[in-house]
């Protein structure tokens, strides 16, 4: 099936509403049970972008490879933000993504009117205006162009960490799920550099006992355990 290619019309409808710097957002790693999450900010006008580009997991990592640096040169302005493991672990996914978000758009050289951000569910907020777009990393041109230069930046970054802890595969699998990765964690248990907060840690019990709950206020006084991208039920 042919790839669609984006758009500017997000962009243009943003723009005609009056917004005259609009930037799309995209973050990669949310999923990884090590490494950063990161999200990429990328304004890119009404021009007509490099030819290929798309949602960066459409893409072989040859051409990711290859289409970064061209996109680095074209687009107006773009930057990069990252939460770390550990503040992912301290802060859960949601506030997580909006720690690494709001990185990026003040590292941006411009100064947007709008943020076009890729999904259904806004985790930015006020206060910047937002517009969320389901498949937007497909769909919305500047989105797409932050996909692919967070993707490639996150990749390259894994790849260093590999270089330190060989076992894990990390310039493989980036963090994510994998046999080799599975393998090494229930053999050397986590570097680091990995998520304590995620599930995979209950499946290993040698390390099960590294595993970090956050316990957060609830209504009325009540508490409630919290762990990074998903809710435990516990008993107090």
């Amino acid at each position: 099936m042919p790839i669609v290619p984006p758009t500017h019309s997000v962009e243009r409808s943003l723009r005609r509403a009056g917004a005259k710097i609009v930037v799309g957002l995209d973050e990669v790693g949310r999923g990884a049970w090590a490494g950063p999450v990161t999200v990429g900010a990328a304004v890119t006008g009404l021009r007509r972008p490099p030819e290929g580009l798309t949602d960066s997991k459409l893409l072989t990592q040859l051409r990711r490879e290859a289409l970064a640096p061209v996109l680095a040169d074209w687009v107006t302005a773009y930057a990069l933000g990252h939460a770390s493991a550990s503040e992912c672990d301290e802060l859960g996914m949601t506030a997580a993504l909006r720690l690494a978000a709001v990185r990026a758009l003040e590292a941006l050289s411009v100064e947007p009117d709008a943020v076009i951000l890729d999904g259904k569910h806004d985790y930015l907020g006020g206060p910047w205006r937002v517009r969320t777009v389901i498949k937007g990393d497909q769909s919305c041109i500047c989105v797409a162009a932050a996909s692919v230069l967070a993707k490639v930046h996150r990749d390259g970054m894994m790849a260093e960490l590999g270089e330190e802890h060989p076992d894990y595969a990390f310039a493989d699998n980036a963090g994510y799920p994998s046999p080799v990765h599975r393998a090494a964690l229930e053999e050397l248990g986590p570097t680091e550099h990995h998520r304590l907060s995620w599930s995979y840690l209950d499946a290993l019990p040698k390390w099960r006992h590294l595993k970090r709950i956050r316990v957060v206020p609830g209504p009325a006084g009540t508490v409630s355990a919290e762990s990074a991208g998903e809710q435990l039920a516990l008993g107090f």
